[in-house]
């Protein structure tokens, strides 16, 4: 029986500062739920890997990039990184601490262990408009997958980091030619309008072909410098 017939199994809930978010077992994936809205699961993990490799690639030549993630999610994006030596630290900023015990010391261990344990990596308990708005660190690139998209997000207050207040600390956090990478269910023209006019350079989106519906995509843009 294939796991589209078989009947989730909640292997823990939790009520955390942001509502519910639950981790449950659909036949052999982990799916991730944060109140009510089905986030992510083991099924792929496409997209998350172009996320980080499309920002290492509009990066130059610089050498050990610093690499700032929003968001562990099932930790694709976390393992991609950690997995390719050309990163230099890697940051990666989590509000959920039920997801971060999740992949510490459960199911979802299997796939970030070795991430996790690398001396580059650091997580950080916090949200990241919070973390953007008041971190004097500064970043190579920056890797967002907190939410569904610019347009679908996970939690109201999420829909500020993409507008032009949001991207500006985005800006900030960037070094000059630093790349911010984006990831969305679905591409949002207006989305790359507003990254243009809050002065990213660089403006495109690469797509995750799929056999059909709407593909993932990835908003890439560069900050001057």
């Amino acid at each position: 029986m294939t796991a589209s017939y078989e009947t989730p199994v909640v292997l823990d809930r939790r009520e955390g500062p942001y509502g519910e978010v639950v981790l449950r077992r659909h036949g052999a994936l982990l799916q991730i739920i944060a109140n009510g809205c089905f986030l992510m699961d083991t099924s792929d993990g496409r997209s998350e890997r172009l996320l980080i490799d499309a920002a290492l690639a509009a990066l130059d030549d610089r050498p050990a990039p610093r690499l700032l993630i929003g968001g562990l999610g099932v930790g694709f994006s976390l393992a991609h990184a950690a997995a390719d030596p050309r990163w230099g630290p890697i940051t990666v900023v989590e509000r959920e601490r039920a997801i971060v015990d999740w992949h510490r010391a459960g199911p979802l261990s299997e796939l970030t262990a070795r991430a996790l344990a690398d001396p580059r990596t650091a997580v950080v308990g916090a949200d990241l408009l919070t973390y953007v708005n008041e971190t004097s660190d500064t970043f190579d690139a920056l890797c967002l997958d907190i939410d569904n998209g610019p347009g679908w997000t996970v939690t109201e207050g999420n829909q500020d980091l993409y507008r032009p207040s949001g991207l500006a600390d985005c800006v900030r956090v960037l070094r000059p030619g630093g790349v911010l990478a984006v990831w969305s269910a679905q591409p949002s023209p207006e989305f790359e309008g507003t990254l243009w006019n809050v002065g990213f350079q660089q403006v495109r989106t690469e797509e995750i072909p799929v056999a059909r519906g709407v593909p993932d995509v990835v908003h890439l843009a560069v900050r001057p410098g």
